[in-house]
């Protein structure tokens, strides 16, 4: 397939799977804590509003976990189709690692969703709400074991090979490795500002169309006060992620830097936009700053870290592509910044529902915060070749013997099944935040009408009666 090696192939067809998995765990993190907000403000001011709110969101939570639960199982299957090689080395360490995701976050979510989905009329207030927290605590759980999982193969520790093969020694040092508290808080933070991001681009798309109601101006404030005061906050997570990435994967940071020699006396320069040739070993066409590279990723003007050229050929990333990774999600996150600081702004001035093109600019956001999430793990993992284990495993070592013509085959597979399918979900998702959120009053049941008063499955708890209007 267009002279891809099998490898290759491989590569592109794990990076396929998790780009469309990734989105929806983000937003199901971020969803089930607001969920959480959104109930508990309700039990405490007893307004409408909120718990209007909350039943929309729940709606639209239900059909994004249960794609987020489909979607995932798909990448499990592929350590043994595609990476046999890498789960008989490291399955010792990354398989109780997904076990243990099961164990204790799927079996959490599992236990409490009907609650939180069908028991509205069915148990107390302070039953239901607690049902909702522990779904949600079971999204953060279920986060930290995967990012554990990762980490350990950013940053190994806590292990020995023996008899080729991966064997655990300490599981303290495995799990908590060095780079797992950045990464953990670098993606829960991401998860909670793209969900924003996905909140407040849905209000402003209904203010921008007359749908100017109490609801509506409640979702899209509260958002905008998640951008402003969590934008910043993932900037500094991010640069304390660098640079514990700079201590423990130098090339990493050359790479997403593009610079590949120090000057003698001199400080790394921060470059802004380039095309890194890795043949030629430049970054070429390059605007760059004098000195700030330094500065940001040594803290001293006269600071220099290792550069791309003096690493060996065969362990470099690829420059040309983690360069404009890493800067499309800093462009992302800088606009973020622009968009909570004008959310404040307009605040001030007692103008904040009605700037359309304030409107606008968050509405266009709306996919901003997924683009970045995408972009950085993009960054992550490409970063990371050529190793699936860092400086342990190769991942040429790592892939299982199948011809490139199987994996072109299966490649094409998954990406029409994954449009068709995840293509009509998301479609249906937009479709009920295009209804928004109803108005009801005390003695409305909170249930739809047409939904079953036992549901079988969480999709259930989305509505069919989709208005036609909106096809």
């Amino acid at each position: 397939m267009f002279g891809l090696t099998a490898l290759e192939l491989a590569r592109i067809q794990f990076g396929f799977t998790i780009s469309f998995h990734i989105v929806f765990p983000a937003i199901t993190i971020g969803l089930a804590s607001y969920l959480v907000v959104l109930e508990a403000l309700w039990l405490w001011k007893k307004d409408l509003v909120y718990r209007d709110l909350y039943h929309f969101w729940s709606k639209i939570f239900a059909v994004n976990f249960a794609m987020g639960v489909v979607s995932g199982l798909v990448m499990a299957y592929q350590f043994g189709t595609n990476w046999s090689y890498f789960s008989s080395f490291a399955g010792s360490i990354t398989g109780p690692l997904l076990a243990y995701e099961v164990l204790t976050a799927f079996f959490l979510e599992a236990g409490f969703l009907g609650v939180m989905l069908f028991g509205w009329n069915k148990v107390g207030p302070g039953l239901h709400l607690f049902s909702t927290i522990m779904v949600a605590l079971g999204t953060l759980i279920s986060a930290t074991w995967i990012l554990a999982s990762n980490s350990w193969m950013q940053t190994p520790q806590g292990y020995e090979i023996v008899n080729g093969v991966v064997v655990p020694v300490d599981w303290l040092k495995v799990i908590f490795n060095p780079s797992f508290p950045y990464r953990l808080a670098h993606m829960v933070v991401a998860a909670f500002l793209a969900t924003a991001l996905f909140v407040g681009a849905s209000g402003a798309w209904h203010l921008l169309r007359r749908n100017d109601t109490p609801r509506v101006r409640t979702m899209f404030s509260m958002a905008m006060w998640m951008v402003l005061a969590v934008t910043p906050l993932q900037i500094l997570v991010g640069d304390q992620h660098g640079l514990n990435t700079l201590e423990h994967q130098p090339a990493k940071v050359a790479a997403m830097e593009g610079h590949w020699r120090n000057e003698p006396g001199a400080g790394a320069p921060l470059i802004l936009f380039g095309l890194p040739d890795m043949e030629a070993e430049v970054t070429r066409y390059k605007l760059e700053i004098p000195r700030l590279g330094g500065l940001i990723l040594t803290h001293s003007l006269d600071g220099q870290y290792k550069a791309l050229g003096e690493f060996p050929k065969e362990d470099r990333p690829n420059s040309t592509v983690v360069f404009w990774s890493f800067r499309v999600m800093v462009g992302l996150g800088m606009l973020m910044l622009v968009l909570g600081l004008a959310s404040a702004w307009l605040r001030w001035r007692g103008s904040f529902y009605q700037h359309r093109w304030f409107l606008r600019f968050a509405s266009w956001m709306g996919p901003s915060g997924l683009i970045a999430i995408l972009a950085g793990w993009y960054t992550t993992e490409i970063g990371r070749q050529p190793w699936v284990v860092y400086g342990v495993m190769r991942t040429k070592d790592a892939v299982s013997n199948h011809s490139a013509p199987v994996l072109s085959a299966t490649l094409i597979a998954f990406i029409v099944m994954y449009f068709a399918v995840f293509g009509t979900g998301v479609s249906y998702m937009l479709k009920l935040i295009a209804k928004g959120p109803a108005e009801s009053d005390d003695t409305q049941p909170p249930h739809e009408a047409g939904q079953s008063a036992r549901p079988a499955r969480p999709l259930s708890a989305a509505p069919d009666d989709i208005d036609p209007a909106l096809n």
